[in-house]
């Protein structure tokens, strides 16, 4: 005959999982800033990058059309032709469209430019004119 012993099943406590639980949380409060730190550094990289891609390409624009766009043109006379340009051999970008700021902006773009033949920037995270960080305006004249 058997006897009926009540069968103990293992697992864990709830001090067990609260300490877990609150080893997670310490982790996710350190390591969560950092990880953000890094995206948003990354972000003003790839716009740095844009801005030198940019400013080469406009580059390339004069040297085939013989100037630069005017302000009414725009970046976008690097995708069309703006006014039948004779030596207009676009798009000079290769996806035909113009890049947006890697927050969902547009570019700045002056002709003539204050700081050069023309100027290029960003106003960073919060299109905002200044800033720090994320929200720090990126110029292809520094």
């Amino acid at each position: 005959m058997h006897a009926s012993l009540p069968k103990r099943t293992r697992g864990f406590t709830l001090v067990e999982l609260l300490v877990v639980l609150a080893i997670l949380g310490l982790l996710a409060g350190l390591v969560g800033p950092q990880v953000m730190k890094f995206l948003g550094s990354s972000k003003s990289k790839t716009a740095r990058l844009q801005v030198e891609n940019l400013s080469a390409t406009l580059d390339m624009y004069r040297l085939e059309v013989g100037r630069y766009p005017t302000n009414a043109e725009g970046l976008k006379a690097l995708v069309e032709n703006p006014g039948d340009l004779p030596n207009w051999n676009g798009p000079y970008l290769k996806k035909g469209d113009v890049p947006k700021d890697p927050w969902g902006f547009d570019y700045q773009y002056q002709f003539p430019g204050e700081h050069g033949s023309f100027d290029l920037w960003t106003l960073g995270a919060d299109n905002r004119e200044g800033g720090e960080g994320e929200n720090a305006d990126i110029r292809g004249w520094e």
